[in-house]
């Protein structure tokens, strides 16, 4: 029997109280990696650490894998390191040898395991080289010394830079020579010497050395190296000390940049009335030249609800996994048109050449153009191994998805709750309803035909970009149609009576809804929450990246009631409301006071002036006298949305029942509190209840009891709530892909928020305009974290140049304190404005800087002709708006416009968001 060798594992952490470490790894004796029966570890303080250690004695081997893991009293794991450690043993360490392992804890959250996500692995740095798998050069003990392994990892070298150790020792040269390290496992490298005994205590560093000579020392102070003790027998010193001492980590840390627009967006000189997947390539192209890392796309998943212009919103997918044929090219559909269907083609492209996208016509023209090559030449494609290996990989989806796109058709509605027995699906039925005796089946093939060709031409956009290291970064929207296939297949997911949307915020002061359905996340658990790590999964496919849009409702969403056209009277779930108890202990017993809407003559006076007679008599009734209630058939919101004039009513009518509808909308909003069921046993406070007139009339002890409850409830009292919630279900969002992942966390952000991002390794997002700070009119860009992308506006704000032009006050106020400019602002958004705005976001700290196409045309006077107000892409504001944005140049002008380009390589490289070796071609002025 071989003797076993002792390891001794050390690593430094702070715990909670409570927590302790365990050290787990294969094998029974180190508990299959359970943690629940790992090696429990004890601590002792060294200096400002708390050091863990444990002893266990292994069987000698070759190598031998391992992980840390907290755990709680109750011996759960709290927190576990995600990559497994591997020592290898040398062959010539001698029996019965001790080998000290002291390590640094590998937080996934630190900043330098970004550049181990797909973004970077399988694009930026794609096909960089290395000298990964070389091997570690052996040493022999020599007596009265001992073997000192030291292992860092690093992402950023290229290839012919060294990484070296310099220290205190003459074996570490002393500062005049160093040990380089060998990369033996990308991104992991290592060196190792033989140290005397007496040299020890000794110091080191690290340092990256390119191959031009300069030189990156590590940040903070030198690493010490002990012998555990002092007097230690020969017998007891170890035979090897392996510091695995976690990324290198320098004052130049990794930064890049990115372009955020919409695919429709795109032009090109082949693309039919709104940009198509294909068109990503030569935006890549454009990127590439340019030294720009990303491409940030709004979502790009099937909208087709309504089957007209409301679709063009990308946030209200049919179907979180069928791509929209909005972006289909049609050249793409076949290499041999027939010549009828190749002067479609040319025809529509000429046609729907138009300044914005006609969503419409654009649509139903590729469709029908496709479905006449379908019907010509599809056959052949559906009888491909590709077809056949797509199929069948994406049928769990694609075949429900298809057969909703025939009832769609069939009943004239995607509100699937009306389709009567077809309401509820069942595996028999979607099995019985796509099989290829139905007459509807070539139907149900056009539609596999048609998501073929959509998935092939995304994924070569995307190749293709990974190819010219520029990553894609797609969108995940925070909710989906009620009418969708989602929600008709899986309807246990979904809680169809509430409507998602967002408190009142920057974008609107009544709040928003969406309409989408909450998540039922109870029930999504029980299955590890597939349905989520499926998306993710399908969305890897094409995106190295993702943003998660409103990261916030992860941590709690704001439920709406069905009832409800606006969101002021939602409320957060999961949340603890008020029980009647606690309102009693307030003193407050009068809840309909506080529930019902508060309508007065003085208050109906005030909004609707002469006219408040004749909207008593039409909608409310008189309870009291003085005070009102509405009639049964306008009693929610919802229902006087429903108040419309007749069809082809002259405009001063429609002007008028809009009034009325706001009129009612706020009088339904003049409540304080919410009750939380039918049985009124709990109550939410309404948000901003204190600006209500509703709150106004009562007396001062009320008011302080109230503003009390408000702030409790939405300030203070969910916090823990919140954090374990958000804790259950991003880790799975974040575990499901290597996707570099970033959060919209803009709005109303609680405490717990910014804690809780930076233990998950997630990157926020900072616009210049809606600062996180408090008290702060603008964001200082130089004072953003590393963790967090800069951008100096978004998709739901107006662009730089139409904001410029909006408020001359603010504008001035920006001027001169935000840029630090003198003199007088200029009415227009200069190049040469944009150009400051830009550089002051590409010298952020920030790991990402990205930039609106828009802002990027901005840059050059070539491109600022078309009146600003019309590049802004959304307006929350408006509930009903038309995404119709579309670039009003080709990107092949783009692409031949050396000036512009050169302008911005020069951006780039100023800033060190990119080097000279990464740009095909440095173009000069």
């Amino acid at each position: 029997m071989e003797e076993p060798l002792r390891l001794k594992f050390s690593v430094a952490y702070w715990t909670a109280w409570g927590d302790s470490l365990v050290v787990c790894g294969k094998g029974a004796l180190m508990g299959n990696w359970d943690p629940q029966k790992g090696q429990p570890m004890t601590c002792h303080h060294e200096g400002q650490e708390l050091v863990w250690e444990a002893t266990v004695e292994v069987p000698a081997l070759e190598d031998f894998a391992y992980k840390y893991a907290v755990v709680n009293s109750e011996h759960k794991a709290v927190r576990t390191e995600q990559p497994q450690r591997q020592l290898q043993i040398p062959a010539s360490l001698p029996a019965l040898a001790s080998i000290e392992l002291q390590d640094a804890w590998e937080a996934e959250s630190h900043p330098s395991n970004l550049l181990s996500k797909s973004a970077f692995t399988n694009a930026i740095f794609l096909g960089r080289p290395t000298s990964s798998g070389s091997h570690l050069q052996e040493i022999s003990p020599a007596p009265d010394s001992v073997i000192v392994r030291f292992q860092t990892w690093c992402w950023t070298a290229h290839e012919g830079d060294k990484l070296e150790v310099v220290g205190s020792i003459q074996q570490l040269g002393r500062g005049d020579r160093a040990l380089e390290l060998t990369e033996i496992d990308m991104p992991t490298w290592a060196g190792q010497v033989s140290v005397p005994v007496g040299a020890f205590p000794f110091t080191y560093r690290y340092r990256l050395t390119s191959q031009d000579g300069k030189q990156q020392e590590q940040v903070g102070e030198a690493r010490t190296v002990s012998l555990p003790a002092d007097g230690l027998s020969t017998s007891d010193q170890p035979a090897l000390i392996v510091r695995s001492d976690g990324p290198f980590t320098s004052a130049q840390m990794w930064r890049g940049s990115g372009i955020a627009v919409p695919v429709f967006s795109l032009r090109t000189n082949s693309s039919i009335g709104a940009g198509e997947f294909s068109d990503l390539k030569q935006l890549a192209d454009f990127c590439a030249v340019t030294g720009i890392r990303l491409i940030q796309l709004l979502p790009v998943n099937d909208t087709s609800v309504y089957l007209m212009w409301w679709d063009s919103y990308p946030y209200s997918c049919v179907s979180v996994f069928a791509l929209h044929p909005l972006y289909l090219s049609l050249d793409g559909l076949s290499g041999n048109v027939p010549g009828d269907i190749q002067d479609a083609i040319d025809e529509a492209r000429s046609m729907l050449n138009d300044k914005d996208v006609d969503y419409e016509a654009t649509v139903s023209t590729k469709l029908e153009i496709a479905l006449c090559i379908f019907e010509r030449q599809g056959s052949k494609d559906l009888e491909t191994p590709e077809f056949q290996e797509f199929f069948e990989r994406n049928k769990n989806w694609l075949e429900p998805y298809a057969l909703f796109c025939v009832l769609r058709k069939l009943f004239g509605t995607t509100e699937h709750w009306r389709w009567g027995t077809l309401s509820t699906p069942t595996p028999d039925m979607i099995a019985r309803l796509t099989c290829p005796s139905q007459e509807h089946y070539s139907s149900l093939q056009f539609t596999y035909y048609v998501q073929f060709h959509l998935h092939k031409q995304l994924l070569e956009a995307s190749q293709h970009a990974a190819r010219q290291h520029v990553a894609l970064k797609g969108d995940l929207p925070i909710g989906v149609s009620k009418q969708s296939v989602d929600t008709w297949m899986h309807p246990n997911l979904f809680r169809m009576e509430y409507s998602t949307g967002a408190p009142p915020d920057y974008f609107d002061r009544n709040g928003q809804n969406w309409g989408f359905p909450t998540y039922n996340w109870e029930e999504m658990s029980k299955d590890g929450y597939a349905w989520w790590r499926q998306r993710l999964s399908n969305l890897s496919q094409y995106f190295h990246a993702y943003r998660i849009d409103h990261i916030l409702g992860f941590f709690r969403i704001w439920e709406i009631p069905g009832s409800c056209s606006t969101g002021l009277l939602g409320h957060f779930r999961p949340s603890i409301p008020h029980s009647a108890d606690d309102l009693n202990e307030h003193g407050i017993r009068d809840t309909d006071r506080l529930t019902f809407p508060y309508i007065t003559w003085t208050i109906l006076q005030e909004i609707f002036g002469r006219n408040a007679a004749e909207i008593v008599g039409k909608y409310l009734i008189e309870f009291k006298p003085g005070y009102y209630r509405f009639r049964p058939e306008v009693d929610t919101e919802q229902k006087v949305e429903e108040i419309q004039p007749r069809a082809g009513s002259p405009d001063w009518l429609q002007k008028e029942m809009a009034q009325i509808r706001t009129g009612l909308g706020m009088l339904h909003q003049n409540v304080v509190l919410l009750p939380k069921d039918q049985d009124r046993s709990a109550f939410y406070p309404r948000i901003q209840l204190m600006d209500s007139s509703s709150y106004q009339a009562l007396d001062g002890g009320w008011k302080q009891h109230l503003t009390w409850l408000h702030n409790d409830y939405f300030y203070h009292r969910h916090n823990k709530l919140w954090s374990e919630n958000a804790f259950r279900t991003l880790p799975v969002l974040m575990g499901a892909t290597n996707m570099l992942v970033c959060g919209e966390d803009l709005g109303m952000i609680p405490s717990c928020v910014p804690p809780v991002l930076q233990q998950l390794g997630l990157i926020g997002l900072r616009i210049q305009r809606m600062p996180s700070e408090e008290n702060q009119e603008f964001g200082n860009p130089a004072r953003y974290d590393y963790m967090t992308v800069a951008s100096p506006s978004c998709h739901d704000t107006s662009t730089t140049r139409a904001w410029w032009e909006e408020d001359a006050e603010r504008r001035e106020r920006f001027f001169y304190l935000a840029l630090g400019l003198q003199g007088k602002p200029p009415a227009h958004c200069t190049p040469a404005i944009m150009r400051t705005i830009v550089r002051q976001h590409l010298q952020s700290p920030s790991i990402l800087a990205i930039f609106p196409m828009q802002d990027i045309m901005a840059l050059s006077p070539t491109y600022i002709s078309r009146p600003a107000h019309e590049e802004t892409i959304n307006d929350p504001a408006v509930r009903r708006h038309y995404w119709r944005w579309r670039m009003h140049i080709s990107l092949e002008d783009l692409l031949s416009d050396t000036d512009l380009i050169g302008d911005i390589q020069e951006l780039m490289l100023g800033s060190g968001r990119c080097q000279e070796s990464d740009l095909p071609v440095l173009h000069t002025q």
